[in-house]
């Protein structure tokens, strides 16, 4: 199998040497290191050349490395039925990095893009309707974002007496539990609630 998909990784990264940037094998599958201004034509290859005939678009979606100068990167994932095969590739951006969109090669990456576009805040030129996907209308930030507040500072419910959406500050019903870390195989080095039953 790390044959077949070696001998595809050369191929893929002779064909385009001037798009790709790197390719590697890590647990069977192929993942390919692209330019981010030559996606399209990547995209493309992958899905028009005899020897790929990657047709299927499963997925696109997005990791975010802050410590990074490109914080981001856009993953795509293609399968070729033909093959027998799947292919990811990865391209990397920044906050104000624009990707071209794919859009015209795999309608289905509309939404994947705009699901990106909203969790990350990446933006895809060419897009043909990008907008919000998963949040709500006036939302601020980017939810999967390393940096994005784990609690939040507002929830949003529908309230069944008002019968809409209400937006209310959230309120934390309990303080954040703070946990010690310690192996339970070791023991912890104080009484736990209950246990001091069990020492008389």
């Amino acid at each position: 199998m790390d044959e077949t998909l070696q001998e595809l990784g050369e191929h893929i990264s002779t064909a385009l040497e001037d798009e790709v940037t790197g390719y590697q094998i890590a647990f069977g599958e192929l993942t390919i290191q692209a330019d981010v201004d030559a996606i399209v034509r990547v995209i493309r290859f992958l899905r028009d050349d005899a020897s790929c005939r990657f047709s299927n678009l499963i997925d696109i979606c997005g990791v975010d490395y802050p410590t990074r100068e490109n914080r981001f990167d856009v993953v795509y994932h293609l399968q070729s039925l033909h093959q027998n095969q799947r292919v990811r590739v990865k391209v990397q951006a920044n906050e104000e990095t624009i990707v071209n969109s794919i859009t015209e090669l795999f309608p289905s990456a509309n939404w994947f893009e705009r699901e990106v576009f909203d969790m990350y805040g990446v933006l895809f030129k060419d897009h043909p309707d990008l907008r919000r996907i998963l949040t709500d209308y006036g939302f601020a930030g980017h939810p999967l974002r390393k940096d994005f507040p784990l609690s939040g500072f507002v929830e949003v419910r529908y309230d069944e007496d008002q019968k809409r959406v209400v937006y209310e500050p959230v309120n934390l019903p309990q303080e954040f539990r703070s946990f010690d870390f310690l192996s339970p195989w070791e023991g912890a080095k104080y009484i736990l609630p209950g246990d001091e039953k069990a020492e008389g």
